[in-house]
């Protein structure tokens, strides 16, 4: 079970991704600086205990209307071997120290228990509470049987998603909607997907599609 410390960050979360989104492929503000709020997200738990990971939802309304950033986190209190190309940056937990934050799709830990909840096998958590689960956050994946998921294989970036390859029973692909939108189209024909909330600039709730599933291209 993941603990949720309310404390200081320095820089905090927002400051990070604001720095990191602006070099992304689906950053789509052509060139002026995000001015991000924190509009949505939920947590998964680590079973070992030692990687926080967390789901972010970022508005940015510096262009003329809002755009809305999905980007799984993960936190980590030593650097990721190997994944120095994920660094979004450092920062000091009021707590826990120095923390390594990583864009999730990268991170074996996020993806493995990212597969278990479109898989039925993980319970997704709020966003800012220990211990409560988030019903808002809503898998369907019927496939069973698919067994555990080790981590990534590769990860393709491109101007609106990351497509995580996997390996399980046999190769999915994790799409990550890295813009959301409003409403399922996205979940499309896909054999699975997973859907969640965020909030609006008008306050106003919003269901989207944060991942679907593939299978790959021959």
């Amino acid at each position: 079970m993941a603990v949720i410390h309310h404390t200081t960050l320095s820089p905090t979360k927002l400051e990070l991704l604001a720095r990191w989104l602006p070099a992304q492929p689906w950053y789509t503000d052509g060139g002026s600086a995000p001015v991000l709020t924190k509009a949505g997200g939920f947590r998964l738990d680590d079973p070992e205990g030692e990687v926080g990971m967390e789901f972010m939802v970022a508005t940015d309304t510096a262009g003329p209307a809002p755009v809305r950033y999905f980007t799984p986190l993960t936190y980590r209190g030593a650097p990721l071997e190997g994944a120095g190309h994920a660094l979004i940056g450092t920062m000091e937990h009021g707590v826990l120290g120095k923390r390594w934050v990583y864009d999730g799709t990268h991170d074996p830990v996020l993806v493995a228990q990212l597969f278990a909840l479109l898989t039925g096998k993980a319970e997704p958590q709020a966003q800012s509470e220990t211990d409560t689960p988030d019903p808002t956050v809503r898998p369907h994946f019927p496939e069973t049987g698919l067994g555990a998921v080790p981590g990534p294989e590769t990860v393709v970036q491109s101007a609106d998603a990351s497509d995580i390859l996997v390996r399980s029973a046999r190769p999915l692909i994790l799409r990550v909607h890295r813009v959301l939108t409003a409403g399922d189209e996205a979940a499309g024909a896909a054999p699975g997907h997973l859907s969640a909330t965020w909030t609006e600039p008008s306050g106003e709730r919003a269901r989207g599609v944060f991942v679907t599933v593939h299978e790959p291209s021959a």
